[in-house]
């Protein structure tokens, strides 16, 4: 029997945001957790998100943004996912996000916001349980 295939996630910080420290503790409790983490840098557009998902064959993809462009940069992620087919990629955003937001970034197609201070291991077990990973034959 072999075992399950490790979960495979994109961490992503789009746009013009530089805050980058909240993203790579996340990447490495990820990787700490058992995950597989790749992290992209900084300044990132919607496009190369979404060639990093489908190129990294990510079963989810984390988008750390604190500059208040996620109604803008998130949709056209999501929509980029869509149109080539990867809509089965989990996606997750993390950083400071109004309520009123939070609930239109899921009915676009989000899975879930964590917003700051939120604990690392909600954000662990969330992925761990919502990940669409198949065990290898």
């Amino acid at each position: 029997m072999s075992p399950a295939k490790k979960i495979r996630v994109v961490i992503a910080k789009p746009g013009l945001d530089g805050h980058d420290r909240g993203a790579k503790i996340i990447a490495r409790a990820l990787r700490d957790a058992g995950m597989e983490v790749i992290y992209t840098g900084l300044h990132q557009t919607p496009a190369q998100i979404v060639e990093t998902a489908i190129q990294e064959d990510a079963d989810a993809v984390g988008i750390s943004i604190l500059s208040g462009a996620h109604m803008t940069l998130i949709p056209r992620i999501l929509e980029g996912l869509k149109e080539n087919g990867v809509e089965d990629v989990l996606v997750v955003v993390g950083g400071t996000i109004p309520k009123p937001d939070v609930e239109e970034l899921k009915r676009q197609g989000v899975s879930e916001v964590f917003t700051p201070g939120a604990p690392v291991s909600e954000i662990v077990d969330f992925l761990k349980s919502h990940a669409r990973v198949e065990t290898e034959a």
